[in-house]
């Protein structure tokens, strides 16, 4: 009986960290591959939908009048957009390279942190297919870090040429004995890069979700309504870090992304 509990427990844990593949919208299949309609494309879309719509609707002033005062929306969207350009981009890229790298950077800070919000609505987890934290599932988080992967190769050929960036990753005046175990070590490193912005995101939005459903399951496992008020009580707390966690991720990729850009750009430094 324990067994079965602790099975059941686990089973529920799961269904609410992952992407449930049983539940499909609309199953499709292209060339062998799975890209049916799930739980996390919808989170994906709708995700998508309010970081364009938060841009267009924070910018509208501005086309309408280029020298209008923000207020409201607006402010808060300028606001946003200085603190990115002055203290993620501009110190890591540049400022002559920052401006064409600043709308990627400032859409991966928006697209993420609304990603991380919209996990914390509970009205999201009655929808059937799992956990409604798309920033959870390494395939998202392996997609963003594909895009950063691609635009660090972009940067550092737009800057040094084809052959330029790639001869820049090994520092002149090496012995060749060293070169055998340099250039090992620095294609690694290509692909490390991504690896590590895929993994820190992904597994602190799933940590927090495991902790606070852990939390939630004292009760059931000890039988006790005095501890199902302390968990209440800790996952209030756990809640308002998780509003925490949030920001700091969003910060955290995208200042990373900004910095691995920055460093195909100037690789003297």
């Amino acid at each position: 009986m324990s067994e079965q509990h602790d099975e059941s427990l686990g089973e529920i844990i799961l269904h609410h960290v992952t992407n449930d593949l049983n539940y499909k919208f609309l199953d499709l299949h292209l060339f062998g591959y799975d890209i049916s309609i799930t739980k996390h494309v919808i989170m994906l879309w709708i995700a998508a939908a309010v970081t364009v719509g938060f841009a267009i609707w924070a910018t509208r002033r501005y086309r309408e009048n280029i020298d209008a005062q923000p207020k409201g929306l607006s402010h808060i969207f300028e606001l946003l957009m200085n603190f990115i350009r002055e203290d993620i981009v501009n110190p890591n890229i540049g400022v002559i390279h920052g401006k064409m790298w600043t709308p990627l950077i400032t859409t991966y800070f928006i697209f993420i942190l609304i990603c991380n919000f919209l996990g914390m609505i509970p009205f999201f987890n009655l929808i059937p297919g799992g956990s409604s934290t798309v920033t959870g599932n390494f395939n998202t988080t392996a997609g963003l870090a594909c895009i950063t992967f691609f635009a660090i190769i972009i940067a550092g050929t737009m800057k040094h040429g084809f052959l330029g960036y790639w001869k820049n990753m090994i520092p002149g005046n090496v012995p060749a004995p060293v070169l055998l175990i340099l250039i090992p070590i620095e294609i690694l490193g290509m692909f490390v890069r991504p690896f590590a912005l895929t993994m820190r995101l992904g597994a602190n939005m799933t940590a927090g979700h495991i902790g606070m459903l852990a939390i939630f399951a004292l009760p059931i496992i000890l039988s006790s309504a005095a501890v199902g008020i302390v968990s209440i009580l800790l996952n209030t707390g756990i809640y308002f870090l998780e509003m925490i966690v949030s920001f700091v991720q969003a910060y955290v990729f995208t200042l990373l992304s900004a910095v691995f850009i920055g460093m195909a750009i100037h690789t003297e430094h």
